[in-house]
């Protein structure tokens, strides 16, 4: 055992905001003995936090950090989320649930799915969403946590959270400060390399002051400040695969439906997403520029809000792929600075924890073996690329008639690690899962379906077995519904639990 590690001593996140916070929280939580936490951030640049929409891991990382789940609520002002629903995204008038989840419960050595797509088939049986308990309580606008008790069909969700993302970052500092994390107020106007390794060695301020450190986390947003301004790592683009490159953001007074879910609506050259905080509702639409004016955009989203606009639309540019080497001499990227996904999916905050998850995981010392790095950036690159490939599933299998994005989304080839995901289901219906997913099973069998690919045939083992699919399915639904009528709404459980001052 070596007794001679050169431990870490200092860490300079460079950057605030979602990205900045959550690792500094993590890293205070984590390393609370002998490494000095320096956090730099600049009131003026300011962060791109909207209303922020997440999936079931956010709930793993405050967990964590020993966050109260009320108390982080309250704090953030936020709701519940049990899934995303997808509106005219395969055609115009349809709409489908990607739920968190399964679909009722698996009751044999077949799939249920491929029961369903037998009744179905015989028009027996009802839509997807019908057997699924996240949306017979999401469709009621009910909410309450799973049970434990996995015989039962409140067990078979999941939840996260909507949330305002600059109240959690304000959160998470506060957290981070009386670990002893040192913040620092303002603009980076250099940095330093060292001569004979290339490493950063210091940032300096437009003030003059200076800040070295061991290890450098860029937090610094699309603007890559260490990973790209000093390191000139490179970037990979994936806009040829999704093409949507802008998008225009407004909060809007609470109206309507206060739902437990995400609403994702199909627009001519985009989307546009509707997120319900306790407060306000967070909207914003992603658009390509290629096929739509930043006017016409700014105009669509406007005249599809369900209130009053609060503030004047805010503009984005962004390009969707990732750095070459997330993690780059002494140097890693977390969050925008790392890469880009669109957020249809919800993946912007857990792409942050799962980087501060793989830091933790592989945490170095000031030697910076390369083997470390390069086992970080094997896993980062794929994870990042399985929600990518994920992502352009949804556009890929759209029938929409109208809309040049769209037209050119259906005809252009794709990954070959989608493809293969594509003809598998398209052929049996079967549902291939690759290293480091993060969606599973329910969720890819969400979109196929409710994108309309259906399957040529069934699982061939189906025809050797002998289960009544109808009688069992409408024995699952009958339960689903019964089950989310014992449900509070979600107003009533985060009044009870959880309501903001």
């Amino acid at each position: 055992m070596d007794t001679n590690v050169r431990s870490i001593r200092s860490v300079v996140i460079v950057g605030g905001g979602s990205a900045g916070w959550m690792t500094a929280a993590a890293l205070a939580n984590a390393a609370p003995r002998g490494c000095q936490i320096t956090l730099i951030e600049s009131d003026e640049i300011g962060t791109v936090g909207v209303g922020e929409a997440t999936i079931p891991p956010i709930r793993t990382f405050n967990q964590m950090l020993g966050l109260d789940e009320a108390e982080f609520m309250r704090r953030t002002k936020g709701s519940f989320k049990l899934g995303i629903q997808f509106v005219n995204w395969a055609k115009e008038g349809q709409a489908y649930f990607h739920p968190f989840g399964t679909f009722g419960r698996n009751f044999d050595t077949v799939g249920l799915h491929h029961y369903w797509l037998q009744a179905k088939q015989a028009d027996t049986a009802g839509p997807l969403d019908d057997y699924c308990m996240a949306w017979a309580a999401a469709s009621a606008g009910k909410f309450a946590p799973p049970m434990q008790d996995p015989r039962h069909v409140l067990s078979t969700y999941d939840y996260a959270y909507h949330f305002d993302a600059g109240l959690y970052a304000a959160f998470l500092r506060e957290y981070a400060e009386k670990r002893g994390v040192i913040r620092v107020e303002g603009k980076i106007a250099d940095v330093t390399l060292a001569s004979t390794t290339g490493f950063v060695e210091s940032v300096r301020l437009d003030d003059g002051r200076e800040f070295m450190g061991d290890l450098f986390i860029d937090c610094s947003g699309f603007r890559g400040l260490l990973i790209e301004g000093a390191l000139n790592t490179g970037y990979e683009d994936w806009r040829h695969w999704l093409p949507c490159d802008r998008a225009v953001a407004v909060p809007c007074a609470k109206a309507g439906e206060f739902t437990p879910y995400t609403r994702s609506t199909a627009r001519e050259a985009g989307w546009q997403w509707r997120i319900p905080l306790q407060h306000r509702t967070g909207n914003g639409h992603v658009y390509c520029s290629q096929f739509i004016s930043e006017e016409a955009a700014a105009s669509t989203l406007l005249s599809n809000l369900d209130g009053a606009a609060l503030a004047e639309p805010r503009f984005l540019r962004f390009m969707t792929g990732r750095r070459k080497r997330i993690w780059n001499k002494n140097v890693v990227a977390i969050g925008l600075a790392s890469g880009f996904l669109e957020p249809l999916e919800s993946t912007s905050l857990h792409l942050i924890q799962a980087g501060i998850a793989k830091l933790l995981a592989f945490f170095p010392d000031r030697d910076f073996d390369p083997m470390v790095s390069d086992e970080f950036n094997r896993i980062a690159n794929s994870e990042v690329e399985r929600i990518r490939d994920f992502l352009i599933l949804h556009y890929h299998l759209n029938q929409r008639e109208e809309g040049e994005l769209w037209r050119y989304c259906a005809q252009m080839s794709v990954p070959d690690s989608l493809q293969d995901k594509i003809d598998h289901f398209k052929r049996y219906g079967r549902l291939i899962q690759r290293e480091f997913d993060l969606f599973g099973q329910a969720s890819w069998l969400a979109v196929h379906i409710g994108q309309l690919n259906w399957p040529d045939q069934v699982d061939p083992l189906l025809h050797h077995r002998q289960v009544n699919s109808v009688e069992w399915l409408a024995k699952l639904t009958e339960a689903l519904h019964a089950s989310a009528r014992q449900l509070p709404t979600h107003q009533e459980f985060i009044n009870k639990f959880c309501k903001a001052n």
